[in-house]
């Protein structure tokens, strides 16, 4: 198990591997060979290397981190006999079961995005009210244009206020990505890490936000500039909160769909391909009227593959070490446009825009055929969503691609579909191919009318 003394690059260097045992309650360094678990009470996967040299000594910690966090479809969320909201996100049994049996009420802060309060405000206060819940909601208005510090901040105010206990009352952040986000990066600087529980109201943040670990606001005239990789303790996904959002926030969240079907899910292409209008239509609920029962189980299996192919991603790669990511396409160019034309494009249309363009881009590449790009285009159009935008110029590329350049290790890194449901990692697409994808982009798709 353990190495003992091990030569360093310098021959007169010696380090040491030690082994963390806690014995009685406290922690000691033990060499890795004489760690006896019999009487350990607990050995630490962590590890310190002590290396001495002449000059001096260091220690280099390797402390692997391990986060857990569960994704649940649930229906009915809000209904009184349904506690998943509240103890949703208990995974031990015996804590589970202590709580039930306490007389100790439960106690939860929540914040919900003013629109979705107005809608259901009622509703959930009922829902904590019988499940006698000391509550705090705090109901903001959590628009793109207000995803900042400030609101951060005054989040993290009215938690101090509440006087939270940050081991076993998470924080709940009911709404869009906005929402999510932000409630997000507070719990994140409350008490170093304060647990919450992401409910998304929205298409968008179901299948995006609330599946993966980033949290952020605005910053600098840059989209998410500021933020943290802290996942959720949980997120719990009830469809039946797509009733009441507008057919324009359906569309913006199949874009986000219809990124993992080109990136990895044929399967999931064609089922947009086939069904988008049913499923802009019946807003992913039931209906026995026109479309009978199928809907209910396009719905679902639209939804579960699009998550699921975004937890394949997203699992692996939490802290975005690798930085070769599939779920960067449509995010190369969209953040700046959106943040230039707030708030005419919401941000599945503008990420949206720049997927059609690297669909052009593909195109001319080779990677794509004429037909396979027509039919992606009329799926986008299907979708209803923008699939071209007057900001969105070359000028904008290039500065967008040279900032991604910064920040991405030095290369493009730039997402492109090869056929329908398979892509590539791009850092070697030509200047001139960039170009003349934007010209045809243009000749093709610009022109007087709003939806474009």
């Amino acid at each position: 198990m353990g190495k003992g003394h091990l030569k360093g690059k310098d021959s007169k260097e010696k380090t040491t591997e030690f082994s963390l045992v806690r014995v009685m309650g406290t922690w000691k360094c033990k060499l890795g060979h004489k760690v006896n678990k019999d009487t350990a009470d607990c050995v630490s996967a962590a590890k310190i290397y002590e290396s001495i040299t002449e000059q001096g000594a260091s220690w280099t910690v390797v402390s692997p981190i391990v986060f857990t966090y569960k994704v649940t479809e649930t229906r009915h969320l809000l209904d009184p006999s349904n506690d998943t909201l509240l103890l949703g996100h208990i995974a031990d049994p015996q804590e589970l079961d202590d709580i039930k049996k306490s007389n100790k009420p439960i106690k939860r802060f929540l914040v919900v995005d003013q629109e979705v309060f107005k809608i259901y405000g009622i509703k959930l206060t009922e829902y904590l009210e019988a499940n006698n819940v000391l509550y705090k909601i705090l109901s903001l208005p959590t628009t793109e244009e207000n995803k900042s510090m400030k609101m951060a901040l005054k989040i993290l105010e009215e938690i101090n206020n509440f006087s939270l206990d940050r081991r076993t009352e998470p924080i709940i952040a009911i709404g869009g990505g906005v929402c999510l986000d932000t409630v997000g990066l507070a719990a994140s600087l409350y008490r170093r890490r304060t647990p919450y529980i992401r409910v998304p109201t929205t298409l968008l943040s179901y299948i995006d936000a609330s599946v993966g670990a980033k949290t952020g606001v605005n910053f600098a005239n840059c989209k998410n500039k500021l933020g943290a990789y802290i996942p959720p303790a949980a997120a719990f996904l009830d469809l039946s909160f797509m009733q009441t959002v507008p057919r324009r926030h359906i569309s913006n969240g199949l874009a986000e769909m219809l990124k993992m079907a080109l990136m990895k899910h044929r399967g999931l292409f064609e089922l947009l391909e086939t069904h988008g209008r049913m499923l802009l239509d019946t807003k992913f609920q039931a209906d026995n009227s026109v479309y009978g029962s199928h809907c209910l189980q396009a719905a679902t299996q639209a939804t579960r593959i699009a998550i699921v192919t975004m937890l394949e991603e997203l699992a692996p790669n939490l802290w975005e070490d690798d930085l070769d990511r599939l779920v960067d396409f449509g995010h190369l160019i969209s953040p700046a446009l959106e943040m230039n034309v707030l708030p005419s494009l919401l941000h599945g249309e503008a990420v949206n825009v720049d997927m059609s363009y690297m669909v052009y881009v593909s195109r001319e590449r080779g990677l794509l055929t004429e037909d396979e790009k027509q039919r992606i285009i009329s799926c986008m159009v299907g979708l209803e969503l923008p699939v071209w935008h007057a900001a969105f110029t070359m000028e904008l590329i290039r500065k967008s691609l040279q900032d991604r350049l910064k920040h991405s290790g030095g290369l493009v890194r730039m997402p492109l579909p090869v056929g329908l449901g398979e892509a590539v990692i791009s850092n070697d697409t030509p200047c001139e191919i960039l170009h003349e994808a934007f010209v045809k982009w243009c000749d093709e798709l610009s022109g007087p009318s709003e939806s474009n």
